[in-house]
């Protein structure tokens, strides 16, 4: 059993940055691999990034490769998601959710745990 709760997000003007952070409860953090998620407005949950047990792995959608970077600090349970090059359609509530594996997949039902949310908004 984990819990997670994600913070940085907020309002910024495309092109700016932002730096999400997922805090994880419990040392079990170790053991899971971690993602990142986002739904739109009128869109379903989409992948973002995955980061292995280590952090020795990661993994991007098409969509934000080369502009985002997925991180973890297993000392301080925290898993991270710098947000470069911001564009509008990157608008969304962003999700924390945690895999009890070594590495996680692309999709929603292979993670068990999730996190409350936190938006960010880019205008143009």
């Amino acid at each position: 059993q984990v819990q997670l709760v994600e913070s940085g997000g907020g309002l910024v003007q495309a092109g700016g940055s932002l730096r999400l952070s997922c805090a994880a409860s419990g040392r079990t953090f170790r053991r899971y691999a971690m993602g990142w998620f986002r739904q739109a407005p009128g869109k379903e949950r989409e992948f973002v990034a995955t980061i292995s047990w280590s952090g020795g792995t990661t993994y991007y959608a098409d969509s934000v490769k080369g502009r985002f970077t997925i991180s973890r600090d297993n000392g301080k349970n925290t898993v991270y998601l710098q947000m470069n090059s911001l564009k509008p359609e990157d608008t969304a509530v962003y999700y924390c959710a945690a895999n009890p594996g070594v590495v996680a997949g692309v999709e929603r039902y292979e993670y068990d745990y999730w996190g409350q949310g936190t938006q960010v908004t880019v205008s143009s």
